[in-house]
């Protein structure tokens, strides 16, 4: 029974790591016989778990979608993978830390005992840094809404929404009228959520942050996917200026003219910071720090001539630095 119960688990992880496997591939993995993989294969759907049989020359076996959570699959680095992701879920969609405890929870009454004392044995206090500037948290409904939409290449309808989350008014002078998007990609990064999608009505590419947008639901009508300029997701998101970022909130916020291109500036740039195209060679920096000489040492870093400085707090910070650097 021993030997037939860590076959079965073996059995049930190789059909959890791919789609479809053949009859013989089994036998071959497992070392045993077809009969011998047939037979476990029964029992695994006693046990409720949704094992298909493929019919044609193609065909195999494969572990289908199901109502049964399947605890066995889960190794001892499976089970600490899901446990540092649960408390480590970023706070950014509306009761997700609530939920990922509750999935923490229902999780290991599932598990054999030997996993769940795994995951019993790693509790963690998650602190957040100074430099994190997440984004309000969005509606889980919202993030569906966008999610499916990218997934089935389905037009959005959306509206520009003010940073405290309101809809802006027609006499506001950013107001845009509801107009179609193609939403490509869900993109999670510095603490935001970010879709990167093609705008009918401009004919360009945008990233717009997602909690900025008021999303006309149900989606639209079908689209075929475009090529994203460059191919590079990552790439494309961290260099664009025009994200929807508003400054973080800080004890000191100040500016700089930088005599480098935005979409340079835009890449390495604090979460938390906006960054304004003023022309191919020059762009506008404005971040927060909790000193004035905080941000006098990010804007050294990106090692370009600064003009246009304000405050004059933050001038005088710059004059400050020289002085001591002077004397190293």
């Amino acid at each position: 029974m021993a030997d037939t119960s860590r076959r079965a688990l073996r059995l049930l992880s190789l059909l959890g790591t791919r789609r479809r496997w053949s009859l013989s591939e089994l036998a071959a993995r497992l070392d045993v016989s077809e009969r011998t993989v047939r037979r476990d294969i029964e029992t695994l759907r006693q046990l409720d778990y949704p094992v298909a049989t493929i019919h044609g020359p193609d065909g195999g076996y494969e572990l289908g979608a199901g109502n049964t959570l399947p605890p066995l699959r889960f190794d001892e680095e499976q089970a600490l993978a899901v446990a540092v992701a649960l408390q480590t879920a970023p706070g950014t969609v509306f009761g997700l830390g609530q939920d990922a405890a509750r999935a923490l929870d229902a999780l290991e009454q599932v598990l054999p005992p030997r996993l769940r004392a795994e995951m019993e044995a790693l509790r963690l206090t998650r602190l957040q840094n100074y430099w994190e500037f997440p984004a309000p948290p969005i509606a889980p409904g919202a993030l569906k809404t966008v999610g499916s939409a990218v997934r089935r290449q389905q037009v959005l309808i959306v509206e520009s929404l003010r940073p405290d989350g309101t809809r802006l008014d027609p006499r506001d002078a950013d107001f845009t009228p509801p107009h179609r998007i193609e939403p490509h990609h869900l993109v999670v990064w510095a603490g935001r959520w970010y879709l990167v999608a093609y705008d009918l009505a401009t004919s360009d590419w945008r990233v717009h942050r997602v909690d900025r947008l008021h999303l006309h639901t149900p989606p639209g009508t079908p689209f075929t996917r475009r090529d994203l300029p460059g191919g590079d997701v990552a790439h494309f998101v961290m260099t664009s200026h025009e994200r929807g970022d508003v400054p973080a909130t800080w004890e000191c916020t100040g500016s700089a003219r930088l005599q480098l291109a935005a979409e340079t500036v835009a890449r390495w740039a604090p979460g938390g910071s906006v960054v304004e195209h003023l022309d191919a060679r020059h762009c506008r920096l404005t971040l927060g720090a909790w000193s004035w000489a905080g941000i006098a040492g990010i804007l050294a870093t990106f090692d370009a001539d600064l003009t246009e400085v304000q405050p004059p707090e933050l001038v005088d910070a710059c004059h400050r630095l020289v002085r001591r650097w002077q004397a190293v």
